[in-house]
């Protein structure tokens, strides 16, 4: 793969294909051209290393294969370390499957849902533990959209909707990685013109990076050759007292965020932005399960939060902060999107085991995906996530975990 600051990026379909990724549909080459600008992405000259280097497939001694995905390739397991933290990342679906820190009496223990195996991420089973949700993360109603006066079908999966990218999302797609070390793994994914019907080729890429001790940084890029819509998130399942055996109800929760977008049955935004209230009012700390009943008729949030606290000098905000008062385990969460999805694992009825033969039960985890706003496409009004030809999507969210016997007190972050 090519790169030059002047004349653009060229992916060539053979180098691609060494990759093991898929032919670019019999094309030989696809320009991508640096510059432009808009509000939902940040723009700059400076060739991306995605594109630069994509073969450099560096990884770490402490990794392994924990099988081969549908079409025959290995499936690698990496594990990044900074002090007593440690992060398992597969290149499946660019996936965190593990997640341990110390508690209050510094016991390392795990705090993500995720299976041992190979086999329930790859076979369907898994409701997007860890994963990267794209081309778009969340629902877009109907599967439609339209963009520039052109009317795309998206393919839906989610009663009449398109959730998470389609049937094949970017969770169910083998990642090529980049270039990892033992605080950090980059991996690479390209989707095709026309995949689950999106415009335009896509080339993204995700590093995880453990910065500091008991820091997960999440950063996102992305690159395409026409209009399309972006909004990728990670879809971590979080529970900070065992990793998924007990329910979350007794975690305290505040997110940062005086508004949210209400949904109508089949959970897409009716449009409206309302201030919070009841259940809905998270604003200051709150046990998981006091408002469970009141929230989506007893099935708990699945909700997306408008975050309203101001950027700091490092473009990251408030986004929400979680304590578990029986580990002392603090998770407090920033990030430079405009929403969250605060969805506390209503659809988990018992029957998928998950890591050391647990059984995730409803409310066995929480999940807070930092993203632009479900259904975006067809809101105006709403944060825009289309990005063109010329233009560099980028986002980052960082997750901060600690541990005390006192919960946290003072502003998020």
């Amino acid at each position: 793969l090519a790169s030059d600051s002047d004349s653009g990026m060229v992916l060539a379909a053979a180098a691609w294909r060494r990759l093991g990724g898929a032919a670019l549909g019999g094309a030989a080459a696809l320009a991508l051209q640096q510059g432009g600008g808009g509000a939902h992405c940040r723009t700059d000259r400076r060739p991306l290393p995605l594109l630069s280097r994509l073969d450099s497939n560096k990884h770490p001694d402490d990794e392994k294969v924990l099988g081969v995905d549908p079409s025959g390739k290995s499936v690698v397991l990496r594990t990044l370390k900074n002090g007593a933290m440690r992060v398992r990342v597969m290149d499946w679906g660019a996936t965190i499957t593990s997640v341990r820190v110390p508690d209050k009496d510094g016991v390392v223990g795990e705090v993500a849902l995720g299976f041992d195996e190979l086999a329930p991420y790859v076979d369907g089973r898994s409701p997007y533990f860890g994963c990267v949700a794209g081309r778009y993360a969340n629902r877009i109603q109907g599967g439609r959209f339209q963009l520039d006066g052109q009317g795309y079908t998206l393919v839906t999966n989610n009663g009449p909707n398109a959730l998470h990218g389609g049937l094949v999302g970017f969770d169910k797609r083998h990642w090529v990685c980049q270039a990892a070390s033992d605080t950090s793994v980059t991996l690479a994914l390209l989707s095709e013109d026309g995949e689950e019907g999106y415009p335009g080729n896509l080339l993204a890429k995700v590093t995880y990076s453990l910065p500091t001790e008991g820091e997960l940084r999440m950063e996102y890029e992305a690159v395409c050759d026409k209009p399309t819509v972006v909004n990728l998130t990670n879809h971590s399942y979080w529970n900070l007292q065992d990793g998924g055996a007990r329910s979350v109800k007794q975690h305290e929760v505040q997110l940062a965020a005086r508004l949210y977008t209400p949904v109508d049955e089949t959970s897409i935004p009716t449009g409206e932005v309302r201030a919070v209230g009841g259940a809905m009012d998270l604003t200051s700390p709150t046990p998981i399960g006091k408002g469970l009943a009141q929230a989506d008729g007893g099935m708990g949030y699945d909700h997306n939060y408008v975050l309203t606290s101001p950027p700091r000098q490092d473009g990251l905000r408030a986004c929400g902060r979680v304590y578990e008062p029986t580990s002392g385990r603090c998770m407090t969460v920033t990030t430079d999107q405009p929403g969250v999805q605060f969805y506390t694992a209503g659809y988990l009825d018992g029957s998928l085991e998950g890591r050391g033969g647990a059984k995730y039960h409803k409310f066995a985890g929480f999940c807070l995906e930092t993203q632009h706003f479900p259904d975006s496409p067809n809101h105006p009004h709403f944060p825009s996530t289309v990005l063109r030809r010329g233009e560099v999507y980028r986002t980052t969210t960082a997750y901060k975990f600690d541990a005390s016997p006192s919960p946290p007190t003072g502003p998020i972050a």
